[in-house]
């Protein structure tokens, strides 16, 4: 747990009001997961402007994501998650010597790796 409290059951419940519902935990061949794993400093307005059109474009099919980030200029871990269209974030630990590896998880329904991915590379530094 990171304690970014970014996950908020009123807020959740809003967006989809079924979360809770015994048919919402029904296995779905369409929900899959997407891991991306990329080395190098991220441009965070780029980023910023990515996660944005992902969310409005998207945001009913990304059920969860997660990360950790290296923002070109910040010494310290950005860490995030997200919940259908909510999106939180905070400064985690320093980098220190560990390698600068952005790691990020998408679960959802009908995800286009290849799209994700190339998106996320775009935000590169």
């Amino acid at each position: 747990m990171v304690g970014i409290r970014a996950f908020d059951l009123d807020r959740a419940l809003a967006v989809d009001p079924q979360l809770l519902t015994e048919d919402a935990h029904e296995h779905d061949a369409s929900v899959t997961s997407v891991g991306i794993e990329v080395e190098g400093d991220l441009d965070e307005k780029r980023f910023q402007g990515w996660v944005r059109t992902l969310l409005v474009e998207r945001g009913t099919d990304i059920f969860r994501m997660k990360g950790i980030l290296a923002m070109r200029g910040q010494d310290e871990q950005f860490v995030f998650q997200g919940v259908h269209m909510l999106f939180d974030g905070a400064v985690g630990r320093p980098w220190g010597s560990a390698p600068r590896v952005n790691r990020l998880t998408f679960i959802g329904r009908n995800l286009d790796r290849d799209d994700l991915v190339g998106g996320f590379r775009r935000c590169l530094a």
